[in-house]
């Protein structure tokens, strides 16, 4: 089963319920797929290991051969490619290495060579791995990581992705195949008006999805009104406790801290098992 747990903005708890819900069930495994800053590794104490380089196609240009015909550039819908006067521009930063120019060009001017985005890194316990993705400083792009990271799933395992914040193509990468989605949220106006654009990503996309609400009585009650009128599952609420937050501070999972709260994250994966 793949399970993932996105959010429509960050600093909602992502990764809190990730790593609790991972240390709270049985055959669990935990991929954090927010590769521009993941955390999950921070309430693990073993040192994350690098596994492999992460590249992605970009292309290279035989300006002796090059006409300056201009398709590649037409084709090119990122606009990392221009022609301008008698000379043609690359923009690396902007490329998605879909090889298309390569392919289009008429006088086979154009050649593939590896551009190096980022890293994927292996950790966790004796009892649950964990992958993540290190995007470069400076890398527009890390959808390509989050792909190589979904290929380290383990069918026979529960995998759980901690995703990128957001609707934008990361964390609907992330998201994507999944057959669960938990979708935390907060009671707060910035919170709902978040969650109300990350279900409509999920019912674009159809998976199954229910709501966490953390830190429970900080703000009202409009996610509880917003998810009975919407008829979406509200699976969990995680209290605003301030013991929780002096956990988190040191890096240490609320199920370990405070092992009543394991119950709340088992009973949490039974309600996503029964649609799942």
């Amino acid at each position: 089963m793949r399970i993932s747990v996105a959010s429509g903005k960050g600093g909602t708890g992502k990764t809190t319920i990730a790593v609790n819900l991972a240390l709270s069930i049985d055959n669990a495994m935990l991929i954090d797929c927010d590769v521009e800053g993941p955390n999950s590794h921070i309430f693990f104490k073993e040192q994350m290991v690098k596994l492999k380089d992460v590249s992605i196609p970009a292309p290279e240009f035989d300006l002796d051969k090059c006409t300056l015909c201009g398709k590649c550039a037409d084709f090119c819908q990122y606009n990392a490619i221009a022609i301008v006067g008698e000379k043609l521009l690359f923009f690396e930063e902007l490329c998605h290495g879909c090889g298309g120019c390569k392919i289009i060009c008429p006088e086979d001017a154009i050649a593939e060579v590896d551009h190096h985005i980022g890293i994927i890194e292996k950790g966790g316990t004796e009892s649950i791995t964990l992958y993540h993705g290190l995007l470069n400083i400076g890398e527009p792009f890390g959808v390509p990581i989050i792909r190589e990271l979904k290929g380290f799933a383990d069918e026979s395992k529960i995998t759980i992705f901690d995703s990128p914040p957001g609707t934008a193509c990361p964390a609907v990468e992330a998201m994507r195949d999944s057959d669960f989605c938990i979708l935390v949220t907060e009671p707060t106006p910035f919170g709902l008006h978040d969650l109300t654009l990350t279900v409509d990503v999920m019912r674009e996309i159809g998976t199954p999805f229910g709501v966490v609400v953390n830190r429970d009585g900080i703000g009202d009650d409009r996610v509880d009104v917003y998810c009975r009128n919407e008829n979406i599952q509200l699976l969990a609420k995680i209290p605003n406790d301030l013991d929780i937050a002096r956990l988190y501070s040191k890096g240490v999972p609320i199920v370990e801290g405070l092992p009543e709260y394991k119950a709340l994250f088992a009973e949490m994966f039974d309600k996503v098992r029964e649609v799942a």
